[in-house]
């Protein structure tokens, strides 16, 4: 029976992240396995997982390098890389055995649909015509591949940023997208902090300057001052 690992990257989420590990035990009691990797929280983060979660590790900060030291330490052929403030659907793993059995696809993601309706409903809708359209995905889409894919794509890239593009990118060489209509749902958290317009303009021009050659790390730099702002 192919093993299913839930790699769930976390930093100072101690606020959500039983609540988050409580959604998975319907997933765990079916046998799949929960690694929770945190990135050097200053709070419970690491104390409230461990009851929750096969295990709970300690990576540097950022998320290619605790997804990566996830995936390292996953026992599953099938990797599901999960945000602590994303909420899979409830039948997620039979979906994603589903989509990988046809033999087509070696990774993919799920829609997303982020928390709190009005115009995020709009953003929710675009985010997941832009991925369909292009190929590529996002973090915020609970990407999913077989190891024999993440190993061949070598793992997420060692970039501050835009991670969940690079990796898309060398995936999309290895097959196509398995797109699922099945939507997780994201918190609002950040739209609502910083704005809604204001988000996707930042994210706009990140992603733009990313395609045009900029450095992750000052696109990083840039994300963070605004988040502080």
């Amino acid at each position: 029976m192919t093993l299913l690992s839930v790699i769930v990257p976390a930093l100072n989420e101690a606020a959500g992240i039983a609540a988050a590990l409580g959604a998975l035990a319907p997933l765990r009691a079916r046998g799949a396995q929960v690694i929770v990797v945190d990135g050097g929280s200053g709070d419970a983060t690491r104390a409230l997982a461990a009851p929750l979660a096969d295990r709970v590790l300690e990576a540097p900060r950022g998320r290619a390098s605790q997804m990566n030291a996830g995936a390292r330490a996953a026992a599953g052929d099938v990797l599901l890389f999960l945000h602590a403030d994303t909420r899979l659907p409830e039948n997620a793993d039979a979906l994603i055995a589903a989509a990988l059995a046809s033999g087509g696809h070696a990774w993919g993601r799920f829609d997303a649909r982020i928390d709190g309706g009005g115009a995020l409903g709009v953003v929710s809708c675009m985010m997941n015509a832009r991925s369909r359209l292009t190929g590529i995905a996002t973090g915020d889409q609970a990407m999913f591949m077989t190891r024999a894919a993440f190993d061949a794509a070598g793992g997420f890239p060692a970039i501050a940023l835009m991670e969940d593009v690079e990796m898309s990118r060398r995936l999309k060489r290895i097959s196509p997208p398995a797109c699922l209509r099945a939507a997780v749902v994201t918190s609002a958290r950040r739209w609502q902090r910083d704005g809604t317009l204001a988000t996707i303009l930042l994210m706009w021009r990140l992603r733009l300057a990313y395609a045009l050659g900029a450095d992750p790390q000052g696109l990083a730099r840039r994300y963070e001052r605004r988040r502080s702002s």
